[in-house]
Order: structure tokens, then C-alpha cells, then sequence
């Protein structure tokens, strides 16, 4: 008797096994996507602001629970970012450049990195506590700043970003454009230069942005 052999299986069954295979691969290629991605962002190089941008008088809270207003900053230069603790995605890339930047900055007490909340009713201040420790912040010079929303909108708005209440597409709350960028204020007050917080190289150039700048002051 002839042996019979085993019939090839269903077309669906190939579809199937096609999809998982691929899929298997995607999940595979996900993460070296996401690398090259953002590690071939345009490069900022210091963009200048688009205006004069001149950090306004403000009262916020940090992390802590302490008061922290524009007289803090004074002769500091700072690094800006912007956040809310439930971005998932871009947040915590720019999170680790700025802890990066917290380390090259180390022994230079002149420097404060200041991370304003964009989402004040949910980043409260044991949550922006517990986000801050996530990524190392020394809460002595990487401070994370909430309070009242409209002190917060008023300060991002008139310092350092345009804000379009007409995006219905903005991720971010308060709809404020590039809120991927790193603002850098020198000790007057004056943005200086705005970085693309994604870029892989982003630590380095700010921190020759830093040195920059304080030899200019000097």
C-alpha cells in the first residue's frame, strides 16, 4: 500500500502563520525603529528664539513642596523642559538627556535644570516627587515645578513657547508647539537657545551651550 502522506495545510492556515511571522518581526524591529528615528531628527544646533524670551516673574512648588519663584533662577543658567508625567513616549527620552546633562553638569553650581509641568491637576507634587527620583534628579538642582495653571500657561507661553489653542491634534495639554525642545536661559534670564531634547546628541551640545554662555558673562 502506498504511504500517504500529510496534506499541506489550509490557505488560512499559511495566512495565519504568515501573519505571526510577521508580526514576530515587527515587534523585533520596533526598537531599532524607534533608535534610528529619533537618532536622525533634524539637528538643532541652538536654534535662537523666535523673539526676545525673557524668564517672567513666577511662584511654583517643586517636587519637595517648597515655594520657588524667578528670584531662585537668578545668576543660574538654566535648562527648560516641558513635560507631563503621563507622556509615555517622547517625555521620558528627553527625561534621560536631561539626567545626562544633570551628570555633565555635576560640578558646576551655577546650574539648575527646571522641568515645567504642563498638566498641573494630575502632576501634583508627590507625583512629580516619585517621577523626579525615576530618573535620578538631584532635587537640589533638577527641579520639577507645578502650581496654579494659569501662573504656569502665562510663564511657558510668554518665555519660551508659542501655544496654538486651535490644534485639535496636540498631544501635549495646553497645545504649546515644540514641546520636544530644551530652552537654555543664561544668568539675566534670556533664552540663549532652544535643543531638540529626542536627539541622541543632545547632552553634549547643551552642555557647550552652558559653557558658552558663561564665558560670555564673564
Amino acid at each position: 500500500m502506498a504511504s500517504i502522506g500529510k496534506s499541506p495545510p489550509p490557505n488560512e492556515e499559511w495566512l495565519f502563520l504568515s501573519l505571526i511571522v510577521g508580526l514576530v518581526l515587527l515587534a523585533g524591529m520596533g526598537g531599532w525603529a524607534l533608535t534610528f528615528i529619533l537618532s536622525n531628527r533634524e539637528r538643532t544646533h541652538g536654534l535662537p528664539p523666535d523673539r526676545d524670551r525673557t524668564l517672567v516673574e513666577f511662584t511654583l512648588t517643586n517636587a519637595a513642596g517648597r515655594t520657588v519663584t524667578r528670584a531662585d533662577l537668578d545668576g543660574k543658567i538654566v535648562v527648560v523642559s516641558f513635560l507631563f508625567t503621563g507622556c509615555t513616549l517622547v517625555c521620558p527620552e528627553i527625561n534621560k538627556h536631561l539626567a545626562q546633562i544633570q551628570a555633565l553638569t555635576t560640578n558646576q553650581p551655577d546650574v539648575r535644570l527646571v522641568s515645567l509641568t504642563v498638566d498641573p491637576r494630575d502632576d501634583t507634587i508627590p507625583v512629580l516627587a516619585k517621577y523626579g527620583e525615576s530618573y535620578g534628579a538631584d532635587p537640589r538642582r533638577w527641579l520639577f515645578l507645578t502650581g496654579d495653571k494659569d501662573m504656569l500657561y502665562h510663564l511657558i507661553a510668554t518665555s519660551f513657547l508659542n501655544q496654538d489653542l486651535d490644534d485639535p491634534f496636540s498631544y501635549m495639554p495646553g497645545n504649546f508647539s515644540h514641546t520636544d525642545r530644551l530652552a537654555v536661559v543664561d544668568a539675566h534670564g534670556h533664552v540663549t537657545a532652544y535643543f531638540d531634547g529626542l536627539r541622541m546628541d543632545v547632552a553634549p551640545a547643551v552642555a557647550a551651550e552652558i559653557d558658552r554662555v558663561r564665558k560670555l558673562s564673564l
